[in-house]
């Protein structure tokens, strides 16, 4: 018997829908395998689809294309190693979410997933049917377990697989990010160790799609849970592992560790990975964000110029009369910090304009947040303009915090196609502009050192759309909303679980009101970058016409 079998793992970025797209580089991973001496390639769950699929997947004429492109691969890849990857599969009337063994010009073995995830973002039940409990595939002489994903987290997958001869478990994933995900997957998977008593390779995949976004960071584990193998975050990677035969079995030989950064680190390259996908995946190279001297929209704009470059962002100053020198002088630095093309377009008269066609109808009634309203949608009218005009990509800038409680005019400043801060709350904002500040890696586009200038940060924020105007006139201070956000919502907590906190009562009931009161905004909004579970999304779906208060 063989005393070593040599494994590429192709730690890829596909895109849902590129079929052919996706062959290829499955094909090129391939390739590198073949020259590597590697007996097996592979590649992660659902790669040759791209993963999230939703709805699409169950398209007949789509997966009847991938499965035709799965058979084809198989024979592209006859002379050389075998090729695992994802991909759907129809028969006898069910669709399933399959791993495929390709092998000697065809199709050797299919996997078919047994447990489907049916929460946060995940709806598998409702778009696959479950496969049967299965045994292990042979390649060579060596019997291989591949649990897919969730079924990787669930002990009698693995166990059924030992049981009937698996040597070691190859468990391809479609994970996608949030805040702490790393520490959750390596304590499954060294439950799995643990209880198999075999190596567990986790193979994840790269790059983002819509809200998520997959953040790689593959591993090998040895019996017991010592770590043989960490393949870097974000990073497309094939990596080269090697198995050598013990007298106790199977055992990964040690290979490199990448470095695991913080988690400052890990949502700010998430949101700049999301959206750099998000723009190439959508077909656009240029991206422009109104940039008003506020905290928000400069930590935008340093994520889009960290994601595409300076050169094919545009910030656009759109000043008010209540807009303030020093919001003017702060905007002007930031753009000039980050080096990005410069627009300053007044709206003063357009408002002017406004003001005077609903004068008679408005006539003998009290300013309010109409005309406050009108300014955020005349800016996004003309932000609007010129994305249409220029063909670049407008970028919205609300964070958690703002989205959460509706403190964003709709049709206004949440006007744009996609906002990486839509999971961040607003004191997670400050801290992230200094973590960029102080910080810069080689996968940020922008430069290095002081690109949001301190004032920005510091100064209280205010929308500026009335004299002297600050944020903590409609709503508690941040730190205080943000923590009762976090129960109310992060947390699914109750208006006693805030008064248990140490909070007023009626200060979380009034910011469990607005909550509830602007989901209708939430749902017309922008997808942004997902960061934690219980984002604005797919994460969390409330009805938008709902009486439900909590009575405390």
């Amino acid at each position: 018997m063989a005393d070593r079998f040599r494994i590429s793992l192709a730690q890829l970025n596909p895109t849902v829908g590129d079929i052919a797209g996706n062959a290829a580089k499955a094909h090129a991973a391939w390739e590198e395998g073949r020259k590597a001496g590697a007996q097996l390639v592979a590649l992660p769950e659902m790669f040759l689809t791209g993963y999230n699929t939703q709805d699409l997947v169950m398209k007949p004429v789509f997966h009847r294309a991938a499965m035709a492109a799965a058979e084809q691969l198989a024979q592209d890849c006859a002379d050389g190693p075998a090729l695992a990857i994802g991909a759907p599969w129809a028969e006898g009337g069910k669709l399933y979410n399959a791993y495929l063994i390709l092998k000697n010009g065809r199709i050797a073995s299919r996997i078919l997933k047994h447990h489907l995830p049916n929460e946060t973002v995940f709806d598998e039940v409702r778009v696959f049917d479950a496969g049967p409990l299965g045994g292990p595939y042979a390649i060579d002489d060596t019997r291989i377990g591949s649990p897919i994903c969730e079924d990787g987290w669930h002990e009698d997958v693995a166990e059924t697989l030992a049981e009937t001869g698996a040597e070691f478990l190859l468990i391809p994933n479609g994970s996608p990010y949030f805040r702490g995900k790393m520490e959750v997957r390596y304590n499954m998977m060294v439950a799995r160790c643990i209880e198999t008593h075999l190596p567990v390779i986790y193979l994840n995949m790269v790059g983002g799609q819509d809200d998520q976004i997959f953040d790689g960071g593959s591993f090998v584990l040895n019996p017991g849970g010592a770590l043989a193998l960490q393949m870097p975050l974000y990073d497309e990677a094939v990596t080269q592992l090697d198995l050598e035969r013990t007298d106790e079995g199977w055992r990964a030989v040690e290979g490199e560790k990448a470095h695991f950064p913080d988690e400052w680190e890990q949502d700010y390259r998430a949101m700049v990975e999301s959206l750099r996908d998000y723009m190439a995946k959508t077909g656009f190279k240029k991206a422009l964000l109104g940039l008003s001297g506020g905290v928000d929209s400069a930590i935008v704009a340093a994520i889009a110029v960290d994601a595409i470059g300076a050169e094919n962002v545009r910030c656009v100053m759109l000043p008010s009369e209540y807009t303030s020198a020093e919001s003017l002088e702060d905007a002007e630095a930031v753009a000039k910090a980050l080096g990005v093309h410069y627009d300053y377009v007044p709206i003063s008269e357009g408002r002017a304009a406004i003001t005077n066609t609903l004068a008679p109808l408005f006539e003998g009634r009290d300013a309010d947040i109409t005309e406050e309203n009108i300014q955020s949608r005349l800016r996004g009218l003309l932000l609007m303009a010129m994305s249409n005009k220029f063909g670049e990509m407008l970028l919205t800038t609300g964070n958690k915090s703002e989205v959460a409680v509706g403190y964003a005019t709709i049709y206004g400043d949440m006007n744009g196609g996609y906002n990486p801060i839509k999971d961040l709350y607003k004191t997670r904002v400050f801290e992230t502009c200094r973590w960029r500040n102080a910080n810069h890696r080689p996968w940020m586009m922008g430069p290095a050192g002081e690109v949001i200038r301190p004032n920005v940060i510091d100064k209280p924020p205010s929308a500026e759309l009335r004299e002297d105007q600050k944020d903590s006139d409609s709503l508690p201070d941040y730190p205080e909303l943000d923590a009762l956000l976090t129960i109310l919502v992060d947390e699914e907590g109750s208006i006693a679980d805030c008064v248990a906190a140490g909070f007023d009562r009626d200060v979380a009931k009034r910011v469990e009101h607005l909550i509830y009161i602007s989901e209708y905004k939430r749902f017309q909004s922008a997808p942004g970058t997902r960061l934690t579970p219980r984002a604005f999304w797919l994460d969390r779906r409330y009805p938008i016409a709902n009486r439900w208060r909590d009575p405390g």
